[in-house]
Formats: structure tokens, C-alpha cells, sequence
């Protein structure tokens, strides 16, 4: 549709824009999403636009008859790029109370994200309210992330004299031009784009720990776009520095430190390290399950693609060899038949909540189990949806010990027959201690997705697409099922290996490659790509056939 208006002798032709799916405006051709926002009376919280399933800033301009989709926080790009511009502000924010300060971002956690504030003083409940302050003050002037491409010589030149090396050496992996942002007189990348100003930036909120450690909260999709309430998980963030302090031992605490290990040859012995520092985790889980000579049942649960099988397997494996008799038993046997599964508010089975599974005959087993009586442990047909028994008969030894691996064995409302005193609780989950830099953390979320789209694709055919779009369902039941419960938890294993990446890029490019752009998960394939260009391949030929890691690339000794 083209219409021409006549203004002192210009012609100025006039596009017709369709958003939120049946909304319409026609403006100017070349005006703004921005603008085009405005016009449309939406919210300050617009964050991005997206047409044909590709991310636009709201600073491109619209050319043509098109059909758009205004995003917030509640959606999943937005919520990337709500915590990309949280990060930033909060830099700015830190540099302007405190001027040689600097906040290094570690890693996730549920609900936000965990953070350590450099700086020659140790700081105070006031400090970080300052902080806090700064902050805000920054959203309501609503200073502009302005953004640059650059070249990458000038790039890796900036860096190299900010003293930030390993930035510097991140440039060098990249294409020809760079894209950075400008907050006020700061630059710096987080590679999303950002939103266009800080007044999208609505909520946020600091706790403080100890020691110049902090927790950064914010909203996101699976909240709602509210701020979740707080949880601390020591043990989580205890998990995180016991696997960064080793790897600054090993001089790797960055990917351009593994990248450097590539090319120098180096890789064979640093992976056969990591693959070591692993197995020693399980040993020592194994070590304290022994000291508590209680111990019947060992509870094992973990987020998807967190390497459940393969971790309960080497767990067996170590108890084997101290004179136990490990008995598995996985709760996705005792999913009630497919009839009786109770169903979500939209009519679909919910198959990850605690009523999928038969409580009553699970925990009578159990007991009878203690008992010293035997029982016949059903196997679920998920084809038929229905238990079935085929005479898979269990009685405890003497030296016998079960290991429970499950989505809510972490919850006792699982097991509320069986005492305390007899449980063993074990959370798994990869927390990549490696950092692509300061400002920078690989995302335990995007390291389970790219494994899980690995295995689906290996194992089920499922292409890119199939596990995107059941990935969000996924995430829910991990909120609701396991992650309010990994505090629980006796111990953490981290099941990161931190030369991965590598390996995991070799397979999973090609497969994200060719997702057409016509797909409704274009961008995320995109997005996971350039994330992935930071790392230099590695074969899997130095993989041995144990590793957790065969789990999902195949070529295991178990496959």
C-alpha cells in the first residue's frame, strides 16, 4: 500500500505496519520502531522488535508493509536482553560511586545472577544501597545504549589498553567488525543487543553477601516479569568457586586460555585433567555416603541434559568397588498409568509434577524394601502408557544401597515415608566454571540446551527446532519441580567439563545452521551460533569413551 502526501513539494510515502498480531498503524516510510512504538501508546518496557523472526533494535527503521512483534521482559529475548542491559547499567553504576571498582559477573543463579565487586575496601550494606542508588539514577535519566561497529583491530587495541587481555583476545576470534555498546562514557559487549534506553529497565534489585559478593536479581520470563523472590544457594555458588579456583590453577580461566591450549597442541592432557577432576567429585560423594553407614537411598536429581545417567552409573561404579551392591531405580518407572496423569491449565498431561507419579506404590516398596521383603519393580511403557512387570525382582542385601535418580528426588514429599536419616541427597547440574571474560559467564542454561539438541537430534531425530520448542516447558518443571530444592541437597556435582564447548561446537553448528529464517526459533539459533564462535574446535577423538560428555555426542562404551 503506498499513499503519497504532498508537504512543501516532497512526496512522503506512507507504510502500513500490523503488530501484536491484529493491531495496525500506518506511518511514514523510514520511521523508527521506536517512534512507531510511541505512536502505538505502548509501554516504556518495549525492549525489541521482531519481523520474520529476526531481532531488530528499536533504532532500525521500517522500509516496507510489514507485519512486527513489539517484546518486554516476559518473553525470551527480551528477558536476554532486560539482563544484558541490568549487567551494564550496573557497571556504569559501580564505576560512578566507586571509580576503580569493578564487578566481575561469575555465573547464574536461580533468579539471577552472582557477582563479585573488585575494589581496594570491603564494602557495606550502605555501599551497595549507593550502588543501588547510582542505578536507579541512571534509569530515570534514561541515558541511551548507543551502539558501535568497529573494526576489529580497533577493537582488540581498546581492550588490550583498558587491561582487559582477555576481552582483547575474544576480538581476536571474531569477524572483521565488532559490536560494542556506549552507556554514558563506558563501552562494553554482552553479546545481546541491547534495548534503547535504560528506561526500559524498570526493576532490579542487589542482596548483598560477604566479602564484595553480590546477587543480582531480575525479572525474566519465567518470572512473569516480576523479580522472584530470593534464595541462597551456597551451595551452589560453593560448587562455582571450587571449580574456578582449580581452573585458575591450571592458568584456564578463560576461553581464550582454553583457545590457547587448542592451538599450542595442549588440549590432550588438559582434557584428561578435567575429565579427572570430574570422577573426583563422585568419589568424594562416594566417600561421605560410606561414612554415614545409614545410608539406603541415594537421591539423585538434576535439570535436563545435566548428565543424570552417565553420573549415576560412575556413582554405582565407585560404590561397587568399595564392597556395595548399588540397586538404580529410576521414579519415571512409577508414572502413574497415562489416563490417571493429571493435567495443566491448558488440558495438557503434566507429566514433570509430583502427581504423574504413584506416591503410594513407589513408597510401599520402598518400605518393604527396609522391610527385607522383596518386590517387583514395574517398568513404564511410555509407548503404552501404563506400568508393566516383567519380573524385575529386588531385595535388599546387606551391602545393598539404592540410587533413585529422578526429577523430584531432592523433594521428600517423593519419599514421606522414608526416614531422614537414610537418604543421601545429590544435585547435578554443569556449572562451567570457564568465563568468556570479566563481564561474561557461559550460561548453565545454553550449555544444557546445545547438549540436549545434540542428543535429541543423535538419538530421537529431532531437529534444532523440535527441541527449542520444548525446551521452554522443560525449564518451567525445573523451576517448579527442582530448583526450590537444590538447597536441600547433601552435596552438588558439578558436571561441566570445561573443555566442552569446544567439542559440542563441532557438533551442534551444523545443526544450527540449518535452521531456515523462515523458523520462529531463527534468532535463537543465531544467537547461539555467535555465541559459539568464541571457542575454537576440538575433536572428539580425544574424548575418552567414559566421559559424561559421550552422553550426548555418542561413542560410549555403554552405547
Amino acid at each position: 500500500m503506498i499513499i503519497y502526501n504532498r508537504i512543501w513539494g516532497i512526496d512522503m510515502e506512507k507504510i502500513k505496519i500490523i503488530y501484536d498480531t491484529n493491531k495496525e498503524i500506518e506511518v511514514e516510510k523510514g520511521t523508527t520502531y521506536l517512534e512507531i512504538s510511541k505512536l502505538s501508546k505502548l509501554k516504556d518496557s518495549v525492549l525489541g522488535v521482531q519481523k520474520n523472526n529476526e531481532i531488530l533494535s528499536l533504532t532500525d527503521k521500517a522500509m516496507e508493509d510489514e507485519t512486527i512483534e513489539f517484546f518486554d521482559v516476559t518473553s525470551l529475548n527480551g528477558a536476554k536482553m532486560y539482563k544484558s542491559a541490568v549487567k551494564f547499567i550496573l557497571e556504569v553504576a559501580l564505576k560512578t560511586v566507586f571509580k576503580n571498582a569493578e564487578i566481575h559477573y561469575l555465573h547464574s543463579v536461580p533468579g539471577g545472577m552472582f557477582g563479585e565487586i573488585k575494589c581496594n575496601k570491603n564494602l557495606t550494606s550502605n555501599d551497595i544501597s549507593k550502588i543501588k542508588e547510582a542505578m536507579a539514577k541512571i534509569i530515570i535519566d534514561d541515558h541511551q545504549f548507543v551502539k558501535y561497529n568497529i573494526l576489529k583491530k580497533e577493537a582488540i587495541k581498546f581492550y588490550s589498553s583498558s587491561l582487559s587481555p582477555e576481552k582483547a583476545n575474544n576480538a581476536r576470534t571474531c569477524d572483521h567488525i565488532v559490536t560494542l555498546y556506549k552507556l554514558k562514557d563506558y563501552l562494553n559487549y554482552f553479546y545481546t543487543p541491547m534495548p534503547y534506553s535504560t528506561k526500559s529497565i524498570s526493576k532490579f534489585d542487589i542482596k548483598y553477601l560477604d566479602n564484595n559478593r553480590i546477587v543480582i536479581l531480575y525479572p525474566s520470563n519465567l518470572s512473569f516479569g516480576e523479580i522472584p523472590e530470593y534464595v541462597h544457594h551456597e551451595n551452589i555458588i560453593k560448587s562455582f568457586y571450587e571449580g574456578a579456583t582449580w581452573l585458575k590453577k591450571l592458568n584456564a580461566p578463560y576461553v581464550s586460555d582454553l583457545n590457547n591450549l587448542v592451538s599450542s597442541s595442549k588440549i590432550e592432557g588438559f582434557i584428561e585433567s578435567c575429565e579427572l577432576q570430574f570422577t573426583s567429585q563422585i568419589k568424594q560423594a562416594c566417600d561421605e555416603i560410606i561414612r554415614n553407614n545409614e545410608t539406603r537411598f541415594i537421591m539423585i536429581a538434576g535439570p535436563s541434559s545435566s548428565g543424570k545417567t552417565t553420573t549415576t552409573r560412575i556413582l554405582g561404579a565407585y560404590l561397587r568397588s568399595r564392597g556395595y551392591d548399588p540397586i538404580c531405580i529410576s521414579t519415571d518407572d512409577y508414572f502413574v498409568d497415562r489416563v490417571d496423569t493429571p493435567k495443566d491449565e491448558l488440558g495438557n498431561y503434566d507429566f514433570e509434577c509430583l502427581n504423574a507419579i504413584d506416591i503410594n506404590l513407589m513408597n510401599t516398596d520402598l518400605i518393604n524394601l527396609l522391610k527385607g521383603k522383596e518386590i517387583n519393580v514395574p517398568t513404564y511403557n511410555f509407548i503404552a502408557g501404563k506400568k508393566e512387570y516383567h519380573n524385575n525382582i529386588i531385595k535388599l542385601k546387606e551391602n545393598s544401597i539404592i540410587l533413585m535418580e529422578g526429577l523430584h528426588c531432592l523433594n521428600d514429599d517423593l519419599t514421606p515415608f522414608i526416614p531422614q536419616k537414610y537418604k543421601y541427597k545429590i544435585y547435578l547440574s554443569p556449572f562451567i566454571p570457564l568465563n568468556i571474560d570479566r563481564h561474561n559467564y557461559i550460561s548453565t542454561i545454553d550449555l544444557r540446551l546445545i547438549r540436549r539438541i545434540i542428543r535429541d537430534n543423535r538419538t530421537r531425530g529431532h531437529d534444532v527446532s523440535k527441541t527449542i520448542e520444548g525446551w521452554q516447558s522443560v525449564r518451567n518443571g525445573e523451576s517448579k519441580y527442582i530448583f526450590p530444592f537444590t538447597h536441600q541437597a547433601n552435596t552438588i556435582i558439578n558436571t561441566a567439563l570445561p573443555y566442552e564447548l569446544g567439542v559440542l561446537k563441532v557438533y551442534i553448528e551444523p545443526l544450527l545452521l540449518s535452521i531456515d529464517t523462515n523458523s520462529e526459533y531463527y534468532e535463537e539459533a543465531r544467537r547461539l551460533l555467535y555465541f559459539l564462535r568464541s571457542f575454537y574446535p576440538i575433536s572428539s577423538d580425544y574424548v575418552s569413551k567414559s566421559s559424561i560428555l559421550r552422553e550426548f555426542i555418542g561413542g560410549g562404551k555403554h552405547d
